[in-house]
């Protein structure tokens, strides 16, 4: 008898860590951060690219990864490139809340345009990889 509360127990905390676990699970799926631009194919890049203000994508990419950085210049003109380098050194050294900023304001607009269907945010998921 002593052992059945105890199961019973044992048997309520591990249903609420699984759903503790899905329930992390569908969060990290809702949440899109700036790193998750490189999901993004060069069209979606590009429209990106339209949309953001200049001066918000260099203090962005001033924070970023290399791997985004790279994704960004590779689908700039050289001299769009060039010119977005020299302004982020321009500007020495930042705050990190501005660049946290700036990388959410990125990601809010990349976001409007997913919902607006104008780029596609490929998950992580086999469900999500697209096929040229």
């Amino acid at each position: 008898m002593v052992l059945t509360p105890r199961f019973r127990g044992g048997d309520s905390t591990l249903r609420r860590r699984r759903l503790r676990h899905d329930q992390a699970e569908r969060i990290k799926q809702l949440m899109f951060t700036f790193d998750d631009l490189v999901r993004l194919d060069a069209g979606g890049i590009q429209t990106l690219l339209r949309q953001v203000e200049k001066d918000k994508l260099a203090m962005a990419l001033k924070g970023a990864a290399d791997e985004v950085k790279q994704l960004f210049f590779a689908n700039m003109s050289e001299r769009a490139g060039k010119m977005l380098k020299e302004d982020m050194e321009a500007m020495g050294a930042v705050r990190l809340k501005d660049v946290d900023d700036a990388q959410a304001a990125v990601v809010s607009v990349a976001k409007s345009l997913a919902d607006a269907g104008e780029i596609v945010i490929a998950g992580s998921s086999q469900e999500d990889e697209l096929v040229f």
